[in-house]
Order: structure tokens, then sequence, then C-alpha cells
């Protein structure tokens, strides 16, 4: 277990853990009885972008050199970031009388963690934030009609039944921890 206390530390955990718990905390009771997909789209976004910043260690290079594979780790670091943010969501959305679609959360968390996973590969790690905020931004300043390019980019903020919603954060979340867990972080 002492290896996962320093592969925790190296990658930021105890900062990390409680602040994004925090944000999806603070965001639901600001919204109190408004919230909605938009909120619960911005609380999770906050959380993974949180966390997408220890998707790299100290050294890049240093992991690199270790004696096993990353492959798995970096999977299951990339997983439990989404598992953990939907999760606590799920459990704080209960604080007041209107709730969030459950499908909702699950696609957002999934599609969201792509976006992470590919910008920590793209950018490295430190960015993994940027993909994961800069689209829910846009997601939340496009107006929601038919043209295909607004349908594409407001997908966080879709209603849960949405087919296309549900096949890009699908897409996104396998190219992107896909990648992420094969490649790892750019140096």
């Amino acid at each position: 277990m002492r290896w996962f206390a320093l592969y925790a530390r190296s990658r930021q955990l105890p900062v990390v853990v409680p602040a994004a718990l925090l944000s999806i905390v603070a965001i639901r009771l600001l919204a109190a009885s408004r919230w909605s997909p938009l909120f619960a789209a911005l609380a999770l976004t906050s959380a993974v972008a949180l966390a997408a910043v220890g998707l790299s260690g100290q050294d890049v290079e240093l992991d690199r050199t270790a004696a096993f594979g990353w492959l798995r780790r970096r999977f299951v670091h990339i997983l439990t970031i989404g598992v953990v943010a939907g999760a606590v969501l799920l459990a704080v959305q209960s604080i007041g009388d209107s709730s969030v679609d459950t499908a909702l959360i699950v696609r957002d968390s999934a599609g969201l963690l792509g976006l992470a996973g590919l910008a920590a590969t793209v950018f490295g790690g430190q960015f993994g934030w940027t993909l994961p905020l800069v689209w829910t931004v846009l997601a939340l300043s496009v107006p929601a009609d038919k043209a295909l390019l607004n349908q594409i980019l407001i997908w966080p903020v879709s209603p849960p039944e949405d087919t296309l919603a549900w096949w890009l954060a699908s897409g996104l979340f396998v190219l992107g921890t896909g990648l992420y867990s094969v490649v790892g972080a750019r140096r």
C-alpha cells in the first residue's frame, strides 16, 4: 500500500479530492431549487477538471522508467475520477427537491472523462482540465436548436434520452480514456 500513498501524493490527490467534492456540493447548494441538467453539467465539469490536473505525475520521464506497466493504473485512475464524481453528484443532488436523471449523470461523467483523458494525452496532465471545461462552456453558450453542430456542442446539457449525445459521450469516453491509458500524459 506504500506505492498507493506515493502515487496519490504524486497525483495531488490529497488536495484534488476535497476540492472536487467541495465544488459539487457548492454548486448543488447554490443552484438550490433551480437544479437542472445545466447545473449538473457544471458540477461534474468542475470535479472532473479539478481531478484531471493529477493525470500526470510530477515528472513524466520518471514515471516512464517504472518497472511496471502503467496501462491498468492509468485506466483505473481516470475511471475512478468519473465514478467518484458521478456518485458524489448523485448523493448530493438528493439534498433538494429536484434531481437530474441518473442517465444524464452517467453520460456526462463518461464524456467529460474522455475529454480529460484526451487533453492530458495531447496537452499534458496539468492541462487535463482544458477540454472538459471548454466544451462545457461552449455547451452553455450555444443555442439549443436543430443545427447538427449545435447538437454536437450541447451534448452535456442535452436530455438524457438524446441518442446523439450518448454516441458523442461514448465515443469521447472510449477515445480519451483509451488513449490516455495506453499512451499516458504528454511530456
